[in-house]
């Protein structure tokens, strides 16, 4: 909620400003980002905007989400996360966690994926007071989106039990400001294939985990040959690929070569299309591990399949009419088609009753990588939009 009391100038931070201090907090996924919140909330509170936090079941992350204005329905939310992939192993020519300017780029681990918005929508606290909105601005910054997604959901979940219902939501995930509306959903399963030990002469009274494990991943390379050979729905075909795609990206087990594998553990992995149901793709994968693991204990009984599901991100499908998409269309003047088969927070937004959008600076093409940037012209591009979304709310 916040205070109608507009900010000194004292307290004005430039975008650039507030990225550079963002960025300087090291949040990769796997540690807290309780030091960038505390800054963030204390931000927030120079200009009277109090800030609610949602912690994680460990207490060492935060979401965060402030009402800026009068508490009506009708505003608009700028949402985005706060953790960044790490830095482990990659060859960077500067300091990640300072952001360097050269050549028209701003280089920095979040410059694109997404401190950059996270400032923007910070910077456009004071902005809307000062114009005395009529609607809310809303920021939403959540934690672990890089991990699935998992941080969202039950800041969302409190949002709407405790803040007036937005018209639109724009999740600022690097677009080059093009309007996206609509994404794939992702859900992954730990998987652990449990077998028994023999000498690999006598492999017929054993149960090599790994051989078995090989069943489901050769079952999903079929999957995808049948998926890419079918003919897409009108909601797949503008995807690349236009189908729901299986992947295993990782995979470890067995103690030597000539012993059946004891265990065997890999990630199943599931990119699907709007359109399709998540819930229809884990029950055929549950379906085809019960299969195989009835094959393992005829064997021998003992043996086993677990399945974990370790996140679930919910798919952006296209609007009738959608505020979200009405609103960054208008203000960015794109009228392009825009889908990504990446997944975001966007979904889990829609999911929950808001009229979503993708629509943020930068190429998603930088995310992730060594010597991460934003060009400073999408910056810059990204600081217009969000002055624009203030003026729209101040009618």
């Amino acid at each position: 909620m916040s205070s109608p009391s507009a900010p000194s100038p004292s307290q004005r931070l430039s975008a650039r400003q507030i990225m550079d201090k963002l960025v300087s907090f090291p949040t990769v996924s796997r540690d807290s980002n309780l030091e960038l919140v505390d800054w963030v909330e204390e931000y927030l509170a120079g200009f009277g905007v109090k800030a609610t936090r949602v912690y994680d079941p460990t207490g060492r992350k935060a979401a965060l989400y402030a009402n800026v204005g009068p508490e009506v329905e009708g505003g608009i939310v700028l949402s985005g996360h706060t953790d960044v992939v790490p830095v482990d192993g990659q060859a960077w020519d500067t300091d990640p966690f300072t952001v360097t300017e050269k050549g028209g780029r701003l280089y920095g681990r979040g410059t694109c994926d997404m401190k950059g918005f996270d400032a923007l929508a910070l910077s456009a606290v004071p902005l809307a007071l000062e114009r005395g909105v009529k609607r809310p601005l809303q920021i939403a910054l959540s934690y672990d989106e890089e991990v699935g997604c998992v941080g969202a959901p039950p800041m969302i979940d409190d949002m709407v039990k405790h803040l007036p219902r937005a018209a639109a939501a724009i999740i600022g995930e690097p677009s080059m400001m093009k309007t996206v509306t609509a994404h794939k959903g992702g859900t992954g399963f730990h998987t652990h294939v449990r077998g028994f030990e023999v000498h690999s002469s006598l492999i017929h009274t054993g149960v090599s985990a790994i051989m078995f494990a090989a069943k489901l991943i050769e079952w999903a390379n079929a999957t995808n040959g049948e998926n890419a050979a079918a003919t897409p729905g009108p909601l797949a075909s503008v995807f690349v690929p236009p189908y729901t795609t299986l992947h295993v990206g990782q995979i470890e087990g067995g103690t030597a070569h000539n012993i059946t594998a004891k265990d065997c553990r890999f990630g199943m992995d599931f990119r699907v299309v709007p359109g399709e149901s998540m819930e229809g793709w884990r029950q055929r994968y549950l379906d085809k591990v019960r299969e195989i693991e009835a094959e393992m204990q005829a064997i021998v009984p003992e043996t086993g399949i677990d399945v974990t599901p370790y996140f679930s991100v919910t798919p952006l499908a296209p609007e009738d009419n959608g505020a979200a998409e009405a609103l960054a269309r208008a203000i960015t003047g794109d009228n392009g088609n825009h889908v990504v088969s990446y997944g975001t927070e966007a979904g889990q937004f829609q999911e929950r009753g808001y009229s979503a959008v993708v629509c943020g600076p930068g190429d998603i093409a930088q995310a992730h990588q060594p010597n991460e940037y934003i060009e400073k012209s999408q910056f810059e591009a990204g600081e217009q939009f969000v002055a624009r979304v203030v003026d729209s709310l101040c009618t």
